[in-house]
């Protein structure tokens, strides 16, 4: 039935878990940088030997996301502190061909992509006689296949396990029954036509569902629902020339199986050296030596992004801080970030536009020109708004 005339658009239920605090997975088969990756872009102490399991456990570690907005506001301001918005990183052990049926150490190391929002695929890319490639040889399409397989593999048997679990009742119940059974067969109907969909070789992500079905999607935490953003591991020669024999075929294959989706570059050996350097001189120099700038800053931002994830600003004498939020989040809900109580008992939100503070100069100049906004608690909060949330509490954060 088509929505009356002059009705609101229904609001697009989001795949995935809901919430600001998500995180993002790297995944690979082993010996493709996935360790050495999160060494660099963590400076944590996680193991990198030449070993297909040398990552059991998965490692976490929180990245800050680069915002020029938000160094400007500190500058701006000179509070007492600065805190970034930032980005949760898992380093997931490396899966092997037949993972979803338990080979290497597959069935725990699904179930640790099950538990992250977002997932980085990482593609080797670079060619070194003392780092072995499981599969022998090389060919990125091939471990491309690989990866996508067995997370589609695992997908079709959790829903196959909903299915057989579930079939016997459903039967049972016919054409009739209440109005709970009736939603139990919806879902049910539901859940085998993303089965069907999956086993015929698509990922989840790239379904056109109603929110209906996102919404039981979305209870069964399924592999390939997760956004992807593809890494693709480089030797340091080829990052600094900016060319890679294997760059176009991975480029097709993403095209031709996922179109849409972010591909990035970078080179685990020049971001590992660019770590290890003590201070940000020698870093700047390394950098104008190689005649190249480090990829992390656009791999950051790129995976924050693909989680729907944004970030707003409030900034006082204390402190200048980035908060994050999904994107389309009420004024509430973005509260919500800050503290459960703020968020119950709001008022309204004075709001700075960040573009406009900045033309204007400053708070005083922005208030001078009548550009103080006021909005109410079911507004929508819009990314770099810097807010200032009045609450039932008194004063709130700034």
């Amino acid at each position: 039935m088509a929505p009356k005339k002059g009705a609101p658009a229904e609001e697009k239920v989001q795949l995935g878990r809901p919430g600001n605090n998500l995180k993002i997975g790297v995944v690979g088969l082993p010996n493709v940088g996935k360790s050495t990756f999160f060494n660099a872009i963590t400076n944590s102490a996680v193991a990198a030997e030449n070993y297909p399991f040398c990552t059991i456990d998965p490692e976490e570690s929180r990245v800050a996301v680069p915002d020029e907005r938000l160094d400007w506001l500190n500058e701006k301001v000179k509070p007492a502190g600065k805190t970034p918005a930032f980005l949760t990183v898992i380093d997931i052990a490396g899966l092997v061909k037949g993972a979803a049926e338990g080979a290497g150490l597959g069935n725990a190391f699904l179930s640790h992509i099950s538990a992250v929002d977002g997932i980085f695929h990482m593609i080797r890319a670079f060619t070194d006689p003392d780092v072995v490639h499981v599969e022998g040889e090389m060919d990125p399409a091939r471990d491309l296949e690989i990866i996508h397989n067995e997370l589609r593999l695992k997908d079709v048997a959790m829903l196959n396990k909903y299915i057989d679990l579930n079939q016997r009742v459903i039967d049972r119940m016919g054409g009739g029954g209440s109005v709970e059974d009736k939603k139990k067969k919806d879902e049910f109907a539901v859940v085998v036509r993303v089965r069907d969909w999956v086993a015929k070789g698509n990922d989840v992500r790239k379904g056109e569902w109603s929110n209906k079905d996102i919404e039981v999607i979305n209870s069964q935490s399924l592999l390939t629902a997760k956004p992807v953003t593809y890494l693709v591991n480089v030797s340091e020669k080829d990052y600094a020339r900016k060319k890679n024999k294997y760059l176009l075929l991975i480029k097709k294959w993403i095209d031709e199986n996922n179109p849409g989706d972010k591909l990035i570059p970078f080179s685990g050996v020049f971001e590992s050296n660019l770590a290890a350097l003590p201070d940000a001189a020698q870093r700047k120099a390394y950098t104008e030596e190689m005649k190249v700038e480090s990829a992390f800053p656009k791999i950051i931002t790129t995976g924050y992004d693909s989680l729907n994830l944004m970030h707003f600003f409030t900034a006082g004498e204390k402190e200048v801080r980035a908060w994050t939020c999904r994107k389309g989040a009420k004024m509430n809900e973005a509260a919500r970030s800050i503290h459960n109580d703020i968020a119950d008992s709001l008022i309204q939100v004075d709001v700075m536009k960040f573009d406009e503070l900045k033309a204007a100069g400053g708070e005083a100049e922005l208030k001078a020109a009548g550009r103080l906004l006021t909005r109410s608690k079911d507004a929508i909060i819009e990314d770099g708004d810097i807010v200032y949330f009045r609450s039932g509490l008194g004063r709130a954060k700034k």
